[in-house]
């Protein structure tokens, strides 16, 4: 008998869910340009989890005939039969046409997310990629949560989470996020510097296939510190961070200078990179791919990428947004998915 082939993943069993974001953004517009591709169609099944009417809107903007089959959010399956289907919230009346943050935006772009989340707990798509959301309109809207990174992380119920992008060659986690530079200090510990070193460690090993990844850590002050000369973050946190995930089996080096570190990682020196501050690691990440850049969460037990701009307002509803983050995140999505899952032919 021969033996079964196991080189070949089926895409077309993948379904991935993307959600529409706030209805009065670029989400929508960016959703249909995407997907308006015929070649990423074929690469796996497609759930939009938002509103026909903001769909039809975009696609009569960007002059792209709708392509989509129309199904109530009610009646949410993995086995539709076409490409690509809507879960459509009619039950929602969020205005497309008025491009600033409302309370009715927010309501439905966080209905949006949060089903999508449920369906990939339970199975139904394999993946998230969700569209830009205006902090704003979910802070209208009532939200206990300000953005999708802690909505993932209390419908995952994860205690640790970290954000990763994606930037051609270069795979980023930072350390602190959205924090005030002068307040870093404060919230600077061991922990929050292993943590991102360890679920990048995992995330790259069980979504993007490498099984010894090198990660490279970054130092916090000018020359990483200098021997203490410019700060003593170095010696006291990044170092025994970098120690307690050797100690684990993980391979990380540093704390390198910044200045330096991400050309080396764009060259493929190393297979990841843990930057300290929101933007000691964005800049680097904005200037190699201002319009493909990808933003992951890990640390989750489902898949969620993100393009990594916000909804644009300033530009909604004039069809000149620009759909390349958004292939790049459905793209990686269905990557990391394929890696994950291991589907096999026999």
């Amino acid at each position: 008998m021969a033996a079964p082939n196991t080189t070949r993943v089926l895409g077309n069993d993948l379904v991935i869910g993307i959600t529409m974001g706030d209805p009065g953004g670029i989400g929508p517009e960016i959703i249909v340009k995407a997907l308006a591709d015929p070649a990423l169609r074929r690469l796996a099944k497609f759930i939009i989890f938002g509103s026909d009417e903001a769909l039809e809107y975009a696609a009569d903007l960007s002059e792209v005939e709708p392509f989509w089959f129309r199904f109530p959010h009610e009646k949410l399956s993995r086995d539709y039969p076409r490409q690509v289907s809507l879960a459509d919230y009619d039950d929602y009346s969020a205005p497309t046409w008025i491009h600033a943050p409302t309370r009715a935006s927010g309501e439905a772009s966080i209905r949006f997310c949060v089903d999508a989340i449920n369906a990939a707990r339970r199975g139904l798509i394999d993946a998230v990629v969700t569209a830009p959301i205006s902090k704003t309109s979910w802070k209208l809207a009532g939200s206990k949560w300000p953005g999708h990174t802690e909505l993932l992380a209390y419908c995952c119920k994860s205690p640790r989470k970290a954000m990763m992008f994606v930037a051609g060659p270069l795979k980023m986690a930072l350390a602190t996020i959205h924090e005030a530079l002068f307040e870093i200090r404060h919230k600077f510990t061991i922990g929050c510097v292993f943590e991102p070193i360890d679920l990048l460690d995992g995330a790259l090993k069980e979504y993007f296939g490498i099984a010894r990844p090198r990660i490279a850590v970054a130092g916090l002050n000018p020359h990483a510190g200098e021997d203490g000369q410019f700060g003593d973050e170095e010696q006291r946190i990044i170092k025994p961070a970098i120690l307690l995930a050797q100690e684990a089996g993980i391979l990380c080096e540093g704390p390198y200078p910044a200045d330096s570190l991400f050309v080396r990682a764009a060259r493929g020196e190393f297979d990841g990179v843990v930057a300290m501050y929101h933007d000691q690691g964005l800049i680097p990440v904005k200037m190699l791919a201002f319009e493909s850049a990808v933003n992951v969460t890990i640390g989750l037990p489902i898949i969620r990428t993100s393009p990594a701009h916000g909804t644009a307002f300033d530009i909604a509803g004039k069809g000149i947004a620009n759909a390349d983050s958004m292939k790049a995140a459905i793209q990686t999505a269905i990557h990391m998915a394929k890696t994950k899952k291991k589907i096999y032919v026999q």
